[in-house]
């Protein structure tokens, strides 16, 4: 075993008891409350301070502090329409309800904002902003929707641009040629190998999120890497796998390892071949991989 596979594998078996396991990742306050207690959320009421109860769930195990914690609980509230557009956004209100200083909403609703949930304007206040105007490829807007009512909307969305993105980066891998990158993508699949003869399902996800970084990386294309949080935010809300299954598969493993092999031989249509018969392995990918044509 390479020593980079040694450390990865290490480091995730010794990982903080509070990081969740497979099919476990980011389960939001707001999929879990009860209608009336998400109606209180929007009259700011009660005594309990939502971001309490945030911060003892998925948010603080990731590391957020009380400003991310805040853009976290606010963003998800946006998004799954606890928060309308029929009323403003009070920073005064916001500090009360969830119990943080004036500069911590100030900051917040700027992260917001720039996310294109939210609009400033004088004599309006801050308002939700419609759909239309949110900023739909950012990672943690892609998370909240994963997670909240639009969650088959969202994941379908994820496995089409999948389909788009990570075939023709393959394709475009197989021809740069770059060792490092080569030999990362090798020790990613040994780590998976590893992984998976242990059940170790995150650091076989780790390694799987990882392969495909490098993968959209090594595609040489500047602005496919700016896709890659797409890609990443897919892996991220499946949670688990590439394949969407509960512990490493086989099947998955297999793919991924001849991805690898394609690209080291320079075999751009094998590497594509490849990618694809790995995205239908996922449930998600099969809605929307195009029929057959008929003859």
């Amino acid at each position: 075993m390479s020593t980079l596979a040694h450390t990865m594998m290490t480091a995730a078996r010794t990982v903080d008891s509070g990081l969740a396991g497979s099919g476990e990742l980011d389960r939001y306050p707001y999929t879990e409350a009860p209608a009336g207690e998400r109606a209180a959320s929007r009259a700011w009421g009660g005594s309990d301070s939502e971001l309490g109860r945030a911060s003892r769930r998925g948010s603080a195990s990731r590391g957020r502090g009380l400003h991310g914690q805040l853009v976290q609980q606010l963003g998800q509230m946006i998004v799954s329409g606890d928060l309308g557009a029929d009323r403003p956004l009070v920073p005064e209100e916001i500090g009360q309800r969830f119990e943080v200083s004036r500069t911590v909403v100030r900051e917040s609703l700027r992260v917001l904002e720039a996310k294109g949930l939210v609009s400033a304007r004088p004599n309006v206040g801050t308002r939700v902003r419609p759909v239309s105007d949110w900023n739909l490829l950012d990672p943690d807007i892609i998370e909240w929707r994963a997670f909240g009512p639009q969650r088959d909307d969202q994941r379908r969305e994820l496995a089409e641009l999948r389909w788009t993105i990570e075939p023709l980066a393959a394709r475009l891998a197989a021809g740069h040629g770059r060792d490092d990158i080569q030999q990362r993508l090798g020790d990613m699949v040994e780590i998976m190998g590893h992984a998976m003869g242990q059940g170790d399902a995150i650091t076989f996800s780790r390694a799987d999120a990882e392969f495909h970084a490098l993968l959209i990386q090594a595609a040489g294309n500047r602005m496919l890497e700016h896709l890659s949080g797409i890609v990443s935010a897919a892996l991220h809300v499946s949670g688990g796998p590439v394949t969407g299954c509960d512990r490493p598969g086989e099947t998955s493993f297999a793919h991924h390892a001849r991805i690898a092999d394609a690209l080291a031989a320079g075999d751009a249509g094998a590497a594509e071949t490849a990618m694809r018969q790995l995205l239908v392995v996922h449930p998600d990918v099969e809605r929307v991989v195009p029929a057959p044509r008929e003859h």
